[in-house]
């Protein structure tokens, strides 16, 4: 009972990481989206600079990557939710195994294991998140 009751923990701290990511991500692409409209905007009443379309076009790219980024972002979440209920299940699992003294110890490592493979799944969503955090960086760069 105590190996679920620690994941479950470690999956909070990874499920606040997450959100705070994800918010801001999210606010991220808010930011870049009024940015467009703005310079969309400037477009209807005069021509755009060099510059400024340039500046647009990277906002576009920018704005494409994001959204790619914000799945895995959201993917990570929702793995990490399943890995909770899961050691939830796991640890009602045992409790019910101890004072019915039935046999569900195998049901309950299954659903530990599942819960761990959760963890795994949500750690490669975030791993795939930072790579494409790092191109998107590389595009602000490369536009200064």
């Amino acid at each position: 009972m105590l190996a679920p009751g620690i994941m479950i923990s470690a999956c909070g701290l990874l499920l606040l990481g997450t959100n705070n990511k994800y918010s801001l991500v999210v606010s991220r692409i808010r930011i870049l989206d009024e940015e467009k409209r703005k310079l969309k905007f400037s477009e209807t009443s005069t021509t755009l600079s060099p510059a400024e379309l340039d500046r647009g076009r990277n906002i576009e790219e920018q704005l494409q990557l994001f959204y790619r980024r914000i799945h895995f972002v959201r993917n990570a979440v929702l793995a990490y939710t399943v890995a909770v209920a899961l050691f939830i299940l796991t640890s009602v699992l045992i409790g019910l195994d101890f004072a019915l003294e039935t046999d569900l110890n195998q049901v309950a490592l299954g659903g530990f294991l599942l819960g761990m493979l959760s963890v795994l799944t949500g750690s490669m969503y975030m791993a795939r998140e930072i790579v494409w955090g790092y191109r998107i960086v590389g595009i602000e760069v490369k536009s200064v």
